[in-house]
């Protein structure tokens, strides 16, 4: 087998990403054992070279290969390929990486006065109006408190089933858009997100189950950021992770990310949930441009996952609320189902995770937009961070709302009074 060639693998082995290289290497194991298997992956094209992606496709197919689709956005395919077709694809000399094709799950661990948020409601009128938050997760359900009194939900595409109609069959990404932009229309206002007057996109990229593939979620943001301007979308909340195997530079959930933060859109992301050990912070979170999201009240959450990122940076960014959210239940879900004694009423459904605290770090980034809509990713992170509340022996602090509003009003006398450039 090729990957025992000590030559061979000094000259290719970067271009397998780790899981995959381990993956290969039991192929030996298998074919003793009469065993066909496939890998699921994504190839990516070597960008110094003239690729046709459908020329590259049909030479995988012709070799027994399945492409499943194409992603422009990170200049790939994916599909399902044998261990063969895989050594001939990490040799050619248009491809520049080939990645497996990973589970990604929600972060699920199985508010509002603490942050500031419900003072920016009353007393500032700050409420995310003219904003529109993606929520890249299980789908949404179409809620009251997302419905009523007037229709919030103003995109919905499904990378799953393909369906046309809201839903979420899990419940997961409904709980996380209440997070960010529920109005507490169900509970006469005592349960409310962040942005109770933003504008939701759902985006349905894991399964009935809270996984899905890492082309899916990738695809997913390449379908908020071509789609940017008719949704007039904002900001992204990932509330999703994969295990962070190696640098984010060589990850195409971060690849995906960091362009659509470069094309001006808010990325929020999960720390994931699986602290307190250091060195757990998932892909994306442990990208250092995104904006990476831990949960925390006074203290951080003993399951709110820790830096540092095996890049060395340290992670999360910020701190929000991640521990028994009260926030929107999707009737029939999974996890209506499987959290039963969770479920406050038919509207409501407790849980925890830094799922919960990245949609609401979103809803608040939806705010300082309301406050000053020239405000760009760089801004809104460096505004959050700046102004956080220090929680102790920790480098990320607490978010807070009102002083982030503050200096976001700051900004804009900043931008107004500026020298014109020379």
């Amino acid at each position: 087998m090729r990957l025992r060639n000590r030559e061979w693998y000094e000259k290719y082995a970067h271009r397998l990403d780790p899981d995959l290289r381990v993956q290969l290497s039991r192929k030996k194991q298998l074919d003793k054992e009469s065993i066909s298997v496939s890998y699921p992956a994504i190839i990516q094209f070597d960008k110094e070279e003239s690729v046709e992606p459908y020329a590259l496709a049909n030479w995988c197919v012709e070799r027994g290969g399945s492409v499943l689709g194409e992603i422009p956005l990170i200049d790939s395919i994916y599909g399902e390929f044998s261990a063969e077709l895989l050594e001939e694809l990490v040799v050619h000399h248009q491809v520049e990486h080939l990645y497996l094709d990973r589970r990604v799950y929600a972060s699920l661990d199985l508010s509002a006065k603490s942050t500031g948020v419900r003072q920016l409601h009353l007393e500032r009128n700050l409420t995310g109006a003219g904003t529109t938050i993606a929520i890249l997760d299980t789908g949404l359900y179409p809620h009251p408190d997302l419905m009523n009194p007037i229709p919030r939900i103003v995109g919905f595409v499904d990378l799953i089933q393909g369906k046309t109609d809201y839903y979420d069959d899990h419940g997961h990404g409904t709980h996380c858009a209440g997070s960010a932009a529920g109005n507490g229309f169900s509970s006469q206002g005592i349960y409310v997100g962040a942005a109770p007057e933003a504008k939701v996109v759902g985006v349905k990229v894991l399964d009935q189950h809270g996984g899905g593939k890492l082309s899916t979620v990738v695809r997913g943001i390449e379908w908020c950021v071509m789609n940017q301007k008719e949704y007039q979308l904002d900001i992204l909340s990932l509330s999703l992770g994969a295990p962070a195997i190696q640098s984010y530079r060589n990850d195409p959930l971060a690849q995906a990310s960091r362009i659509a933060w470069h094309n001006g859109i808010m990325v929020c992301t999960a720390a994931g949930n699986d602290g307190p050990k250091p060195g757990t912070i998932s892909s994306p979170g442990h990208d250092p441009l995104i904006l990476t999201v831990g949960a925390a009240y006074h203290e951080v959450a003993t399951f709110s996952s820790r830096g540092p990122t095996k890049d060395g940076w340290m992670k999360p960014d910020l701190y929000a609320p991640g521990a028994d959210i009260i926030s929107l239940n999707a009737p029939g879900s999974e996890l209506e189902l499987q959290f039963a004694d969770k479920c406050v009423d038919e509207h409501y459904l407790r849980l925890s995770g830094t799922s919960m605290a990245t949609p609401y770090v979103a809803g608040i980034c939806a705010l300082l937009l309301e406050e000053n809509p020239n405000l760009t990713p760089n801004d809104l992170k460096a505004i959050l961070t700046s102004t956080a509340k220090e929680i102790s022996g920790e480098l990320a602090g607490n978010v807070c709302a009102v002083a982030a509003v503050e200096l976001a009003e700051h900004y804009r006398h900043f931008q107004r009074n500026q020298l014109p450039s020379p």
